[in-house]
C-alpha cells in the first residue's frame, strides 16, 4: 500500500513537472514557439504565459503571445498581449503588425492603419505592414490607397506577391 502510495506520488510531482522539462523564459518561450508552429495555440499560449512568469518585461513573448490568441480568433485578448508588448518595446514592429490584423479583424479599420503605419514608420520595408494597411484601406472602400499600399507591398518582394 505504501508503495503504491510513493509511486503515485512520483506520478504526480512527475506530470506537475515543467513539459518538457523547461526552466528559464527563454525554454518556455521555444517550447510555445514549436507548439504554435504544430498549430497548438493553447498549450503554446500556456508556455508564453510561463515565460512571461519567469520574464514579464519580455516585448518578444508577449508578442507571441498575442499572435497565438489572434490564430484562435481571441482578438480582444490578442490586442491585451501586443499592447504590453508595445508598452515594453514600442519599437517592435511585429506587435503593430499583429496588432493591426486583430484591429482589422474586429472592423477597426482606422485603428487598424494607424497600426500598419506605425509599423511602416519604423520599418518602411515590411511588406506585411503595407499589405495589412491596404486591407484595411479596402475594406473601407478606399479602393485606390488600398491599390498603393498594395503596390509598394508587391514592391517590396514581387516574388512574394502571390501569398500576400
Amino acid at each position: 500500500m505504501k508503495m503504491k502510495l510513493v509511486i503515485a506520488l512520483i506520478l504526480m510531482i512527475a506530470l506537475c513537472s515543467p513539459a518538457f522539462g523547461q526552466t528559464t523564459a527563454q525554454e518556455w518561450f521555444d517550447a510555445g514557439a514549436a507548439l504554435k508552429e504544430q498549430l497548438k495555440y493553447n498549450a503554446a499560449i500556456q508556455a508564453f504565459n510561463r515565460a512571461i512568469e519567469l520574464d514579464p518585461q519580455n516585448a518578444t513573448v508577449w508578442t507571441a503571445k498575442g499572435n497565438a490568441l489572434y490564430n484562435q480568433g481571441k482578438y480582444d485578448e490578442a490586442i491585451q498581449a501586443l499592447n504590453k508588448a508595445i508598452e515594453i518595446n514600442p519599437q517592435l514592429t511585429e506587435a503593430w503588425i499583429y496588432k493591426g490584423q486583430s484591429l482589422g479583424k474586429q472592423s477597426k479599420y482606422d485603428d487598424a492603419i494607424q497600426a500598419f503605419e506605425k509599423a511602416i514608420e519604423l520599418n518602411p520595408q515590411l511588406k506585411e505592414a503595407w499589405n495589412g494597411k491596404g486591407n484595411a484601406l479596402y475594406n473601407q472602400g478606399k479602393v485606390k490607397e488600398a491599390n498603393q499600399a498594395y503596390n509598394k507591398a508587391i514592391e517590396l518582394d514581387p516574388c512574394d506577391c502571390q501569398r500576400l
